[in-house]
């Protein structure tokens, strides 16, 4: 099958008016101009890789989506994976928590209802658009999820484990009084009220035993099965230098452009939510992805919470650096691709998968369509077979009054 007429962005160069050749799921051949008789035509339009996001957080508020309401599991996750590959996602590790109770709504997450949702994916894998794959954001003060951790661990369950740390005064919520704030609006509540709860999870965090032998016990776990590890949150040279000695490979949403330049030293990748990014600024206050980008200090862009950010955050981050869409287009698909070790996908290049987005810039930008491993796992209708354009193009003069082609 050959898409042509497209603007490509590769791993080193965009051109500006190609071809794509796929064969059996993967691409074959890319050709600099277009091509005669393509079974589409692009029309000008972006292809880019197939974004692989490394953080996604609505597996539970789809399942989930009011407290104590709760939808059938295979509904919930099969509309998430309809939204991922409508906004250009390919492969998606599901974010999931493993922190006992949540940090500002106080529900409890429990082991059951968690492996429920782990094993739903995996029972349903084969029917779903994306690539699903599971990622724990385990929060270290809660160490009786290490034994669950380590089961799915040897059950080959688990691909990605961020440690977290959300105690009040440190990370990502180091600025108590915001933090306050934030608890008092989320919970209906007064300022004095939330300062009080607030202040019982420090004290707790304070009451903890030394859990770094716990950690390190599940890193070594973890390099042998394979799994990647990252770190949460990162605020301080020495907690980056502490999660890289654990085994850390990756720093997700660095707290401030120290850390993140720490990540970058010791060879660590980093990651940035792309709604931060999109926005320009962090909601807790922290670094913006768009200050670590100028600086060249980010790696890898994630939905985080909001997949559709994706897309505009690409193309408004390829507007800040002379690299353009190559460097930009890389924190959504080769970057993520390296350091998860997924050496199948990632770029447009022969021999690899197939996995590609189609996109306008303009008026908005907008995923059009969406390719994974070659077959079209999402389209919005604008982007037709240039076979069957062209007879749509000859029968128009019988399109009964009122439908309009597009």
């Amino acid at each position: 099958m050959w898409l042509s007429e497209f603007e490509i962005v590769l791993r080193d160069r965009v051109v500006p008016n190609g071809a794509v050749r796929i064969e059996d799921g993967r691409i074959a051949e890319i050709r600099d101009a277009p091509v005669e008789h393509a079974d589409i035509e692009g029309g000008g339009r972006l292809l880019l890789p197939g974004f692989i996001d490394m953080h996604g957080d609505m597996v539970e508020k789809e399942v989930e989506p009011r407290t104590g309401v709760h939808v059938p599991m295979r509904i919930g996750i099969a509309e998430l994976d309809k939204k991922l590959a409508s906004c250009g996602v390919t492969t998606a590790y599901a974010a999931l928590s493993f922190i006992g109770a949540s940090v500002t709504s106080g529900v409890l997450r429990s082991e059951d209802h968690t492996s429920a949702i782990i094993e739903t994916i995996a029972e349903l894998k084969d029917d779903l658009l994306v690539d699903h794959r599971i990622h724990a954001r385990f929060e270290v003060t809660f160490t009786p999820a290490i034994a669950m951790l380590q089961k799915l661990m040897d059950a080959g369950r688990l691909h990605l484990i961020s440690l977290m740390d959300h105690t009040p005064g440190q990370g990502q919520y180091r600025d108590v009084e915001l933090y306050i704030a934030r608890v008092a609006n989320e919970r209906g509540m007064s300022v004095a009220a939330a300062s009080e709860v607030v202040g019982k999870r420090m004290a707790g965090r304070k009451g903890q035993g030394d859990v770094l032998n716990a950690l390190q016990d599940l890193s070594a776990r973890a390099r042998a099965h394979g799994v990647v590890l990252a770190s949460h949150d990162d605020d301080t040279l020495e907690k980056v230098e502490l999660v890289h000695g654990l085994g850390a490979a990756l720093s997700e949403f660095p707290v401030t452009l120290e850390a993140a330049r720490e990540a970058r030293r010791l060879g660590m990748y980093t990651a940035m939510g792309a709604p931060n990014a999109l926005r320009g600024e962090s909601y807790s206050g922290n670094l913006s992805a768009r200050q670590a980008y100028e600086a060249g200090l980010l790696d890898m862009l994630a939905s985080d919470y909001h997949p559709a950010s994706i897309l505009p955050a690409v193309l408004g981050l390829a507007e800040l650096r002379g690299e353009g869409l190559v460097t930009a287009a890389a924190l959504t698909s080769a970057n993520p691709a390296g350091a998860l070790g997924l050496t199948d996908r990632g770029a447009i290049e022969p021999g690899l998968l197939a996995d590609l987005v189609v996109a306008d810039r303009h008026p908005v930008p907008r995923v059009r369509a969406t390719f994974r491993a070659g077959r079209m796992i999402y389209g919005d209708g604008t982007l037709a077979p240039a076979r069957q354009a062209e007879h749509l193009g000859h029968a128009a003069q019988r399109v009964p009054a009122g439908f309009e082609l597009r």
